[in-house]
């Protein structure tokens, strides 16, 4: 199976793993860098340093409670620092849902979207169509400020399967090929710990067969419920869940600690072949 995202064509015989670089002053991990482009380059040159086979740029947050950014904003935080990465030799992937940016950031040397509403806003599947870019679809269950009050569902992966199927349908009829199409499940964007559970458990069954899985559980709320550690501290927690959706089919993690889940896949790898 390989991913078309622009200039660049993934091979996923391997897991690959997406560097998380937030560009917020409120990222739930701790971990944004608003404050200044060159840390946030250096950063992501340094999670490529180890290992990174692709990056995610996100300048709005979208943690449980979190309120829209402004488009200038977001842009302003973005740009910059997109146009230093674009070319750092690796694909940069830009996390948003509004169709300005996604233009924006196409033009500027992007080489996916990474979409938790799915390209579902207005004009967002028309920003896409004409360009050659990969793009993530994820699943979410209502929006960032209140998608965690009380998430609930009749069938949740035959939900989050069908939800996933209807937008690369939607997507396939904009002339968008699969090839450059990649599957979210949406850990934690609308789900209890036990809805997380469910989807880790039996991550085939979440999504459409056919074509790519990211797993995006690095150092979230779940794995803190888990184990009772803060987010500074779930290091372990991630690789574990990490590995479990691998085994579940993923491949691709969005992390953000990029050198320990490679050592994990390096591991887990060598046993594979090994078989």
């Amino acid at each position: 199976m390989k991913l078309h995202c622009g200039k660049f064509t993934l091979d996923l015989a391997r897991p690959l793993v997406m560097g998380i670089v937030n560009l917020t002053p409120d990222s739930f991990s701790g971990d944004g860098l608003a404050d200044g482009t060159a840390r946030a380059v250096a950063h992501a040159r340094a999670q490529i340093a180890a290992g990174a086979d692709m990056i995610d740029l996100g300048a709005e947050s979208s943690r449980p409670g979190a309120t829209p950014t402004p488009l200038d904003e977001e842009l302003r935080r973005l740009l910059p620092v997109l146009e230093e990465l674009a070319g750092c030799g690796v694909p940069i992937s830009v996390d948003t849902y509004k169709p300005a940016v996604m233009r924006a950031a196409l033009v500027a040397g992007a080489s996916m979207i990474n979409d938790i509403y799915a390209l579902r806003m207005p004009g967002a599947v028309e920003a896409v169509a004409g360009s050659d870019c990969g793009v993530c679809l994820m699943h979410m269950q209502g929006e960032p400020l209140t998608m965690q009050q009380a998430p609930a569902y009749d069938d949740l992966l035959g939900e989050v399967r069908q939800f996933l199927a209807d937008r690369v349908a939607a997507l396939a009829a904009a002339g968008v090929a699969p090839s450059r199409i990649v599957l979210d499940p949406g850990f934690g964007f609308g789900k209890s710990l036990v809805h997380n559970l469910d989807l880790l458990r039996r991550l085939p069954a979440a999504t459409p067969p056919g074509l790519p899985v990211l797993a995006g559980l690095s150092r979230k709320s779940m794995l803190g419920q888990i184990t009772g550690r803060p987010v500074g501290e779930r290091l372990p927690a991630s690789v574990a869940a990490a590995l479990l959706a691998v085994e579940g089919g993923a491949r691709i993690l969005r992390v953000h600690d990029v050198a320990a889940t490679r050592d994990a896949l390096a591991v887990w790898s060598a046993v594979r072949a090994s078989d």
